[in-house]
Formats: structure tokens, sequence, C-alpha cells
């Protein structure tokens, strides 16, 4: 979804840095995976192409932060039982 953010923490040697891949636009995500010792951080569209990718040596990486959208109040409150007759 448009607005889907992850958060990458890298140790730099002397420092750390921050990066951050967004979705930035609607129908796109970002997905996460690590493969092979690399930590891969894709925005992916619809059809499940790749728009952009940032790669990571995962023995670098401390930590990373998945903030999907905020979803609607709907979604987030329980479903009501409703009484059978």
């Amino acid at each position: 979804m448009k607005g889907d953010r992850v958060e990458i923490v890298v140790d730099a040697g002397d420092s750390t840095r921050t990066y951050e891949v967004v979705a930035s636009r609607a129908g796109r995500r970002v997905e996460t995976a690590v493969r092979r010792g690399v930590v891969e951080v894709s925005e992916v569209t619809r059809s499940g192409a790749v728009v952009r990718t940032a790669r990571f040596m995962a023995n670098r990486v401390l930590a990373w932060v998945e903030q999907p959208v905020p979803g609607n109040e709907a979604e987030e409150r329980p479903l009501r039982e409703t009484p059978q007759s």
C-alpha cells in the first residue's frame, strides 16, 4: 500500500546510518527478504514487478522496522457476534 515504509539501521564503522524504503505510489508495497547473507528491501507493484531494491550485508544490519500504513478503524475493531435464533 502507498505509504508502507521500512527503516533499516546499518553499522557504518564508527557510526550508524538509517535508510528508508517507502511505497511511493498507490498499489505498491514494500517487501523484505533475507537471502545468502544479504537483506533486500524492495518496492513492488501490484503485478509483482520490482521498482527498486536496497541491499545490505546482513552482518552490518543492526535493525529494521516495518511500518505498515495505519488501517481503517473498521478493520481494527473486532467483529460483533450476532445472536442466532
